[in-house]
């Protein structure tokens, strides 16, 4: 058994336990003297660490910020962090000279196209995605120091770096394509800044983007800001189940990277420790409203490269590019800022990984307490008295729905209300986006009490549209147009939510929570064989009969095409490309009597990957339903991609007395594209024509 301590900078000491039978007492009294005396010298280092006070240093290439815990170089032509120094052990795979510095001809910062992973920036250190150069040799970036610690007796330091997109564009990392590799992709500013706190074991990062209004029509790729690792780092932690908390050295690979994707924000502290070096490093979000797609979005917080390096990498993906992506597009005209962060890259030491892990949680919960930052300053982040709180209370009004139905996990949330794409798709066609793609302006999410309230704090002022959704409730809340004013609390009082119904409720399969967790096999989404093993589960498909079957053994939470051959195999990176044969999914229920008016059927979907679904009732054509975008959830392991409501109406005198049959049918194809589901209803409303 262990046990810990906290020691001062925000480091983690664990020891053993005394042993109750492990020798003489002198022995014994010897052994714990000169661990006490060993604890006495770590704590007075760290003392008298916590006690240093920030200094900025620099030379020609880099500045350099140190608080005797920890010291980070930062690029000025770019803004990357070449390094980063934990009680002089460097925590990154940068390539190091022999005096221990970082070899910049070797890595050079900034837009780097012949880096191990072909075509574009990649580096061995951390670096945001879009950085400050843009593509090399395009223009100049200004860095400067924007907080000296000289003037705040060493409390503070702080640097900046930015490069302006004025006739140029920005960005040649992970996302980009084609010309964009060396020309740039998007038509905005960039700032990137780095701070270091007295007594901080870790340095925080932060990033403004922002496009005047003269700058042309632009839209933005893949982007986040990526740390690779020194080899020593060896268990990734990036989720508390065991699957993403776990041993992962350099020669680990299982199927491909995307089977370690999780929901971002549940997990705002994530990273890796190294077994035999004692110490971690960690990516820590003290709010997520800069990130994209809000509290059910899926990306990668961790992985190893898939170079011949394979550095362990951890990477706080604020502009998702998987499983549905997310979408920054900004028109000609169109004036915007977004200000990314900050966020901590925290160092840790002492324990084993589960204890540095918990070290790392319970700091990301210190970095929220103390969120917003009154330090951030001269960009568009406005202060802790300029923000407010919104409360209020839902009140479920469901009379039709069966009785004892209650919501449970709710999730509040002020996003902006849908947009159109300044840049059009296949046949001039502008996109919608909402929220779950949203990566152009913030968000802010809460989980509301058992009785509906709510409180959202730290809100910034501006037009929102609040929403609502919980486990138990078929569909969303949208209340549109709340204003939010500087440092003017908003109490929205009451609120009545009243789920749309198409008439009673005849069966439901599921539970309405936006993923397939409940359902069969949802607990294996990562496994990349899943597609293949439904057809071995089921042969004859699923014959679902209502009242009797349950859902959490009986109802796949995928429906793919059915695999036929013995070659199907996983390809990494692509799932399964195979063909499969259609595949029905047949519900079984009795009718007291012949109905009448309108049946409806419901369904609720999380992933997609085909375009539309065949629907029969009674082995007759009842119609087809169009289906949303592919996401590829399916083909990248997911269990929630996209989720969407999609429903069909027919004619309920197509229903009978006694056993009726509805189908669900996936046409054939690749055993990529099926659907991934998240609940099933259908309803019945007699009285309608």
């Amino acid at each position: 058994m262990n046990s810990s301590k906290r020691l001062p900078g925000g480091t983690t000491s664990v020891s053993s336990a005394a042993r109750t039978a492990a020798g003489p007492p002198r022995f014994l009294l010897l052994c714990a003297f000169c661990a006490f005396c060993a604890f006495l010298r770590l704590s007075a280092a760290s003392l008298f660490a916590a006690e240093s006070p920030v200094t900025l240093t620099e030379d020609a290439a880099t500045y350099i910020l140190a608080n005797g815990i920890v010291t980070a170089r930062v690029a000025k032509a770019s803004g990357d962090l070449v390094s980063l120094r934990y009680k002089d052990l460097e925590l990154l795979a940068s390539f190091l000279k022999e005096d221990g510095t970082p070899d910049l001809e070797k890595d050079p910062p900034g837009h780097f196209v012949n880096g191990l992973n072909r075509g574009f920036t990649d580096h061995q250190y951390g670096f945001w995605s879009h950085d400050a150069m843009g593509p090399r040799g395009s223009g100049d970036a200004l860095a400067r120091i924007t907080i000296d610690p000289k003037t705040n007796s060493g409390a503070r330091g702080e640097v900046s770096v930015k490069g302006s997109s004025k006739g140029r564009r920005m960005g040649t990392g992970p996302g980009v394509s084609g010309g964009e590799k060396t020309a740039g992709q998007f038509a905005a500013d960039i700032e990137i800044r780095y701070a270091l706190g007295r007594g901080e074991s870790g340095v925080f990062t932060y990033c403004e983007f922002t496009h005047p209004a003269d700058y042309p029509t632009t839209s933005l790729g893949e982007a986040r800001f990526c740390a690779k690792l020194a080899d020593f780092f060896d268990w990734m932690s990036v989720g508390q189940d065991p699957h993403h908390h776990k041993p992962y050295p350099a020669t680990l690979r299982e199927g491909d990277k995307y089977v370690y994707t999780i929901n971002q924000a549940d997990n705002p502290a994530f990273g890796w420790s190294s077994t035999t070096r004692g110490v971690g490093f960690w990516c820590l979000n003290a709010s997520m409203e800069y990130m994209s797609g809000g509290p059910t979005k899926v990306e990668f917080q961790g992985h190893r490269d898939t170079n011949r390096i394979a550095a362990p990498c951890v990477l706080n993906y604020w502009r998702s590019s998987h499983y549905g992506g997310a979408a920054v597009d900004l028109a000609e005209g169109e004036a915007w800022r977004k200000v990314i962060g900050p966020f901590m890259l925290y160092a840790n030491s002492g324990g084993d990984a589960q204890a540095l892990f918990d070290d790392a949680k319970a700091q990301q919960k210190n970095q929220a307490a103390a969120w917003p930052y009154a330090w951030v300053a001269g960009v568009d982040y406005p202060k802790p008295n300029e923000r407010v709180t919104v409360r209020g209370q839902l009140a479920l009004a469901d009379p039709l729905a069966p009785r004892g139905t209650k919501m449970s996990n709710v999730r509040v949330g002020l996003t902006a209300a849908p947009w159109k794409s300044a840049v059009t798709g296949p046949g001039g066609i502008a996109r919608t986006i909402d929220w779950q793609q949203d990566a152009k302006f913030y968000q802010f999410w809460t989980r509301a009490s058992a009785d509906g309230r709510f409180a959202i704090p730290h809100v910034r002022p501006g037009r929102y549209t609040l929403r609502a959704f919980a486990d138990g409730v078929l569909g969303e809340l949208a209340k549109t147009d709340v204003v939010v004013t500087a440092g003017q609390p908003l109490d929205l009082r009451k609120i009545t939510w009243t789920p749309v119904r198409h008439g009673r409720q005849v069966w439901d399969i599921g539970i309405p929570n936006r993923n397939g967790s409940e359902l069969f096999k949802g607990e294996s989404y990562w496994e990349p064989t899943i597609p293949l093993d439904y057809a071995k589960l089921f042969p004859n498909d699923v014959n679902f009969v209502v009242g009797k079957s349950d859902f959490r053994k009986d109802w796949f939470f995928q429906q793919v095409p059915h695999n036929e051959s013995a070659d199907a195999k996983v390809e990494p990176f692509f799932g399964i490309r195979a063909p499969g044969r259609a595949t029905s999914f047949a519900v079984n229920f009795d009718l007291a009597g012949s109905p009448k008016g309108k049946a409806t059927l419901r369904l609720a979907l999380c992933g997609t990957a085909t375009r539309e679904l065949e629907i029969t009732v009674n082995d007759q054509p009842a119609g087809k339903i169009a289906l949303g975008q592919n996401d590829g959830a399916i083909a990248r392991h997911g269990r929630q991609g996209l989720w969407y409501e999609r429903e069909l109406a027919f004619d309920a005198a197509r229903l009978k007395s006694g056993t009726n049959v509805v189908r669900i049918i996936v046409p054939a194809g690749s055993i990529n594209n099926g659907i991934l589901y998240d609940y099933v209803r259908l309803e019945l409303e007699e009285s309608a024509p």
